[in-house]
């Protein structure tokens, strides 16, 4: 158990053209312009860049980072994907296997075994689409890994000519989005937070 001061955790829906930073040297939205008071030395948990949405942990606790991303048990993360054109059920079956892509450093990478299944445009989430997202023929998939490559799920569905035009995510383990609206914040106890994310021995 930690001492002195208790850590929190919060959950946001990261909007698009937001980073996962509170400072940056650009001139681009930031998590301080979230309508909340965050607490001092908040900090963002698994990065989502500026055009992707969704499930972004913040905390005051530093050990976080190590006890989600680096155990030996990986956690699954599940993101909501529209891309452009009609994904066959051969394109699915290559997502499912592994796709190569380029990584850091100009080496490729055989991405691990995933779930993939195409969806029903899922509007009772997310009915505030821009009207510029809707023109043109797309499918919207639900892709769950447990790897997190930079950029790993928009260069797996590029690679097989189906370049992601939304990414969110969704979920990580059973820490879920939930209907919190862009922009939204929700503070989670912290049993809880370490229960839905399934990380044992947290208190060590």
């Amino acid at each position: 158990m930690s001492q002195g001061k208790p850590h929190r955790y919060f959950i946001i829906n990261k909007p698009r053209n937001m980073v996962s930073q509170f400072v940056s040297s650009h001139d681009v939205g930031l998590l301080g312009d979230l309508d909340f008071d965050f607490p001092e030395g908040i900090h963002a948990i698994g990065r989502l860049d500026n055009h992707s949405e969704g499930l972004l942990i913040l905390t005051t606790n530093k050990r976080v980072t190590k006890l989600l991303f680096e155990s030996k048990i990986p956690h699954k993360r599940t993101y909501l994907v529209k891309v452009n054109n009609i994904v066959s059920p051969e394109t699915l079956e290559n997502l499912r296997t592994g796709v190569t892509i380029r990584i850091k450093g100009g080496e490729d990478y055989i991405t691990t075994p995933c779930e993939a299944e195409i969806i029903t445009e899922p509007q009772a989430l997310f009915h505030d689409e821009d009207p510029s997202f809707q023109y043109g023929i797309y499918s919207w998939l639900r892709i769950t890994l447990t790897e997190g490559k930079f950029h790993q799920v928009r260069k797996m569905v590029r690679i097989l000519r189906h370049p992601c035009s939304r990414l969110i995510r969704v979920s990580i383990e059973d820490l879920k989005l939930g209907d919190l609206p862009a922009g939204g914040v929700k503070e989670i106890q912290e049993e809880d937070f370490f229960r839905l994310l399934k990380i044992e021995n947290w208190q060590n």
